[in-house]
């Protein structure tokens, strides 16, 4: 059964109402067709209505949406040939972050994302996308892989945050994170970003740290999660309302904020309504931009890069 959100209830009544009347036109005979459009045209109406006017909050739930691609999805969609490269060298396969080799437009690109799962077996498996530090050292381990081999990276990424039980604090989970964040920022290659669904605190600036930042039209990307911080702020979780809307997590925001360089549209409703659809946007979105990057020298990139984020978070005192 697909999980209906909340505030997508009046849609699921109208809905139900135009199942009733084509099965009573079934049933009787009766020529229900007038009233059947009318029905369907007020619901298009209302869902283009209510999507275009999502609060933060309401964006928060389609971002977590359980039916939303994952980044195997993606990578099927966009890409072939993928050849998945495993292991942080030192120990362990951290299966939250996934990457390898792969054509993109006919060329070989590293692409590097973190997996949810479908499922409470695939969830944990995929540690329901809370990489641990092998997770960040296997990533890494590609990142330099590409720069030598001079392959674009791009990296997915949907996560709730970091991995944070006590084993990943004691195998360097703040460390491994921190290396990442300076040693993408050395990259020669270009490297391209994009926000999928959750973008939470360092755990998603891990595999962020970009010369192009794309987010999905419903994803959201913060420094905390608002449940999180309305713990800290009013001591009550039940207030992430409030705290979505203070923290500016959604795409129109930090396009403004200038945080990330283009927003992706989704399908009416959501990612999870057409997976051929959104692969479809997103590679549009990652063409354009390769092309863009790809005319940019080695010390271009490192410099467009660094430049990028050192402005973030500049702001004039009225």
């Amino acid at each position: 059964m697909a999980t209906v959100l909340d505030f997508e209830k009046p849609i699921i009544d109208i809905q139900n109402k135009i199942d009733e009347l084509k099965q009573m036109s079934e049933i009787s005979g009766m020529d229900l067709e007038t009233q059947i459009e009318s029905f369907e045209k007020q619901a298009e109406d209302y869902k283009k209505e209510l999507y275009s006017k999502l609060k933060p909050s309401q964006k928060l739930q389609i971002a977590r949406h359980p039916e939303r691609p994952k980044f195997l999805d993606y990578v099927n969609l966009m890409c072939e040939n993928f050849v998945e490269l495993h292991g942080d060298r030192e120990g362990m396969d951290d299966r939250a972050i996934i990457g390898g080799l792969a054509k993109f437009d006919g060329k070989p690109i590293m692409i590097i994302g973190v997996q949810k799962g479908k499922s409470t077996k695939e969830n944990l498996e995929y540690n329901f996308g809370m990489p641990q530090p092998q997770g960040y050292r296997k990533a890494l381990r590609l990142f330099r892989h590409a720069d030598k081999f001079k392959l674009p990276i791009v990296t997915l990424v949907d996560t709730p945050g970091a991995y944070p039980g006590i084993m990943a604090e004691e195998t360097g989970q703040g460390a491994a994170i921190a290396m990442n964040l300076r040693e993408m920022s050395k990259l020669s290659v270009p490297v391209i970003s994009i926000i999928t669904g959750e973008g939470c605190s360092g755990g998603a600036l891990g595999l962020a740290v970009s010369n192009y930042v794309m987010m999905f039209e419903h994803a959201y990307y913060t420094v905390i999660s608002p449940e999180g911080c309305a713990s800290i702020l009013w001591r009550d979780a039940a207030m992430y309302s409030e705290a979505a809307e203070a923290l500016k997590i959604t795409s129109k925001d930090l396009l403004k904020l200038g945080v990330i360089d283009e927003e992706i549209p989704e399908p009416l409703g959501g990612a999870h309504n057409d997976y051929s659809a959104t692969a479809e946007s997103m590679k549009k979105s990652i063409s354009n931009a390769l092309n863009k990057l790809n005319k940019m020298s080695s010390e271009e990139l490192r410099t467009q890069r660094y430049n990028k984020f050192r402005k973030m978070g500049k702001f004039i005192e009225g």
